[in-house]
């Protein structure tokens, strides 16, 4: 019983020094004039949303909103496409070298973004791609996170079921479609989940490519707001608040298909 209680008194305090961040960033926003160099207020003396009104002047949101969420959208759709037929592929098709091939897809997810910055650039710049929603969102198309979770879900369909409908006729196609597809849900949704959060959280690769002002995203426009001598920390907040909102729903409403896709992907 005492262990219970120590165990739920550590994770209530856990959820409150993670949710403090967030709280602070809301409060900041709701607090015209408010600093980094202040203690921060636990509630806001004068609320406003003076901060929202200034961040919808001084940024067009709008634009760089829809910009986003184009990036994010299309990122997400085509990592599912390939991210689910390269998963069947090493789950279902045997062909020589396929532990191997797989295996140095997956060592490429230890290569950090910024070794790779100057040669995707080099070869984007060579295709006339720079400056270009299309330079920014290639390098995004295919991801060795999602064919990994993607393949795990798919060790987790029993064998036989493939086999049943290759009796009735099935092909490859078919049966990754009728079958495969409707058994790995929960996972297709936790790789959209995430895709869709790396996309719209994405800062350098778009900083790197997309040089016209019409073109940029949201967290490149955000990083604008500060000033090299001063910053209005009250705006940065309130355009952070407005920049977690649709990650905050998204999340919320696949909650369940998270946390089951990625207890099953770490399953045999």
């Amino acid at each position: 019983m005492a262990r219970s209680v120590v165990l739920h008194v550590v994770m209530v305090l856990g959820a409150l020094v993670m949710f403090f961040p967030f709280y602070w960033t809301i409060v900041t926003s709701l607090s015209p004039g408010s600093g980094l160099g202040s203690t921060p207020s636990l509630v806001p003396a004068e609320p406003g949303l003076d901060a929202y009104v200034q961040l919808f002047q001084q940024v067009p949101f709008a634009r760089v909103v829809g910009n986003s969420m184009l990036l994010a959208v299309i990122t997400t759709l085509v990592q599912l496409f390939t991210s689910a037929t390269a998963a069947y592929a090493f789950s279902r098709l045997p062909f020589r070298g396929r532990t191997v091939v797989f295996g140095v897809y997956l060592a490429t997810m230890m290569i950090p973004l910024q070794v790779l910055v100057v040669p995707l650039f080099a070869e984007l710049k060579a295709f006339g791609l720079v400056d270009t929603h299309l330079g920014a969102l290639l390098p995004t198309f295919a991801a060795a996170f999602g064919i990994f979770l993607l393949r795990q879900a798919m060790n987790q369909v029993p064998v036989e079921l493939d086999e049943a409908a290759a009796l009735d006729g099935a092909g490859h196609f078919r049966i990754f479609w009728t079958v495969m597809l409707p058994n790995i849900r929960p996972a297709l949704a936790t790789l959209a989940v995430f895709a869709f959060m790396g996309s719209w959280n994405s800062f350098l690769w778009p900083l790197v490519v997309l040089r016209s002002p019409e073109l940029q995203t949201l967290p490149v426009a955000l990083a604008g707001l500060q000033g090299q001598f001063t910053t209005q920390w009250d705006i940065v907040m309130a355009g952070s608040v407005v920049s977690i909102l649709p990650m905050l729903a998204i999340y919320l409403f696949a909650q369940k298909y998270v946390i089951q896709g990625v207890a099953n992907a770490g399953l045999k």
